[in-house]
């Protein structure tokens, strides 16, 4: 298992728990050695099921490329971000080089990372072909599922969650689909891995340009005076036709400020004109930290006040509520744009690893005497551990960007 972390590590655990023997791989080695002593950095995976797997020995965790090799199955869910707009899969070939040199006529290798269609057939099976000299379809079967953890989530976890399978051939499909029909309740085939890889483009692209369409909204209902989650509520209400989707501070995560520009690259490299909703999204979605700072500003120049040497407190700096998951999180950009106004910021957020607060942003706990000392508080992310009546007694101005505070000095996206 190539790869475990937030993708990784629950699928190696599901796997030692239904028989397989694991070798949990990942290069960074402060991760591996907590693995080895039974500590999770995943929220989703405590450490007493890391421990379990530890103590069944068919679980090891490891930096060492030399104990991935005579593997049946390799699994690769590694990072694949985007560096200046242009998809990254240094994660994806370092890990096929190492399974290349382990694999052996039989076993079967599967990615997981999201990537443009056409990577699992022009560049992971090439590549496994030239380091091993073994041919995919042909001495072994290679295939693609996307992955669809969802962190935080707790109705839909792995194993009930369906579970898109593929193939770069038919035999490769059915090896693909009996071991992942092992670990989860259901699998969904498709005919080949280039639909399997849009699959998971096209899911969060729906999610990134939808949320994009009421972030816009909300901007504009702003200006013409309208209450913009009045409106959704009420369209909610509809059975048919419509799907609820919220504003926000911006998009976190893996997933939305990433996987669409997937798409859209290869669409701009293949074809040669643009994918107009993922560029207006993407541009509307990264300008709304920028929006969140400007409101509290606007906020509090109606007090007679500059963001200048103001003393704010930003509430969670999760990308999302209830995890500690900050990977593309709009609160850092939230903090970046307050320091360069030349505010002093301070963060309280319980999940989120003080190593990924913005630098010099201060962890601090969210109580009564933090909000006291503020001058102005950003909501940017409602975890359950907060205790959210303390910013709606709060005697400054509040920005609430998940409409979940009352008050008569609270401000609402």
């Amino acid at each position: 298992m190539f790869g475990q972390g937030y993708v990784g590590l629950p699928l190696a655990m599901r796997a030692v728990e239904v028989g397989f023997d694991v070798v949990g791989f990942d290069i960074d080695t402060r991760r591996v050695g907590r693995l080895r002593e039974g500590v999770s950095d995943v929220e989703d995976v405590p450490d007493k099921v890391v421990a379990a797997a530890l103590d069944s020995g068919r679980y090891t965790a490891t930096s060492a490329p030399e104990a991935c090799a005579g593997f049946d199955v390799a699994i690769l869910a590694v990072p694949t971000p985007l560096r200046d707009g242009t998809p990254d899969l240094s994660y994806v070939l370092d890990a096929a080089r190492t399974a290349g040199a382990g694999l052996r006529p039989g076993a079967l290798v599967v990615l997981e990372s999201t990537t443009y269609p056409g990577t699992t057939e022009e560049v992971l099976g090439p590549l496994l072909s030239e380091v091993s000299g073994l041919t995919p379809g042909i001495d072994f079967h290679l295939g693609y599922s996307p992955e669809r953890i969802d962190p935080g989530n707790e109705r839909w976890k792995l194993t009930n969650t369906p579970k898109v399978v593929s193939g770069i051939d038919p035999p490769s499909l059915r090896s693909v689909s009996d071991f992942y029909g092992a670990l989860v309740e259901e699998t969904v085939e498709v005919s080949g891995t280039r639909e399997a890889e849009l699959t998971k483009l096209l899911e969060n692209t729906f999610r990134h340009v939808n949320i994009a369409l009421v972030n816009e909204l909300a901007m504009f209902a702003h200006e013409l005076g309208i209450d913009v989650w009045e409106a959704i509520d009420a369209a909610s209400t509809k059975p048919f036709g419509y799907m609820r989707f919220t504003p926000g501070p911006g998009v976190g995560g893996h997933c939305l400020p990433v996987d669409p520009s997937y798409l859209s690259w290869r669409v701009k490299r293949e074809l040669g004109y643009p994918f107009r909703f993922v560029e207006l999204a993407n541009d509307v979605n990264d300008h709304m930290p920028d929006y969140v700072v400007r409101r509290l500003g606007a906020a509090l120049n109606r007090q007679g006040r500059a963001v200048h040497g103001v003393r704010v407190l930003v509430v969670g700096l999760a990308y999302k509520r209830n995890t500690g998951d900050a990977r593309e999180t709009p609160a850092v950009e939230v903090c970046r744009r307050l320091l360069a106004l030349g505010a002093e910021v301070v963060g309280a957020d319980p999940h989120v690893d003080v190593a990924r607060f913005p630098v010099p942003v201060k962890r601090v706990e969210l109580t009564r005497e933090e909000v006291a000392r503020a001058d102005a508080i950003v909501l940017l992310v409602d975890h359950d551990a907060f205790d959210l009546s303390l910013l709606e007694d709060a005697s400054c101005v509040v920005f609430d960007s998940r409409h979940v505070l009352a008050g008569s000095l609270v401000e609402t996206l």
